[in-house]
């Protein structure tokens, strides 16, 4: 048996951006920070870790990246990891981890009824 689910919360790093797919869909993309921040108990300094990650999302939800989030937005993320690879124009091997988004939560603003909107394939917007 297998798991594979990722709940992040951080800020855009990016506006996004949509690219057409061969399908006729479409594709949105961004990228998210989300940071760690913790006291080194040798030293006892603070210190700080940056986590960067990509993230692709598709359908009525790319729409709604697109209308509502820029760069610095903070967003509650749940999706998937995906591991990809290709070779870059030197003929070198690159991966890279980007989490597909399944649903989201708009972070720090409130919905019309006074509670967080989160927006999932299952849920029209």
């Amino acid at each position: 048996m297998s798991l594979n689910k990722v709940i992040m919360m951080g800020n855009l790093t990016r506006d996004p951006e949509a690219r057409d797919l061969p399908s006729g869909g479409q594709v949105v993309n961004f990228g998210i920070a989300v940071n760690e921040k913790w006291t080194d108990k040798a030293s006892g300094q603070k210190r700080e870790d940056v986590c960067f990650l990509d993230v692709d999302v598709f359908g009525r939800q790319a729409e709604v990246v697109l209308e509502h989030f820029t760069k610095g937005k903070p967003i509650l993320a749940e999706g998937k990891l995906r591991y990809r690879t290709w070779d870059d124009n030197d003929g070198n091997k690159r991966s890279k981890h980007t989490l597909v988004l399944d649903r989201f939560s708009f972070v720090g603003g409130r919905g019309d009824n006074g509670q967080q909107s989160t927006v999932d394939d299952d849920v029209p917007f």
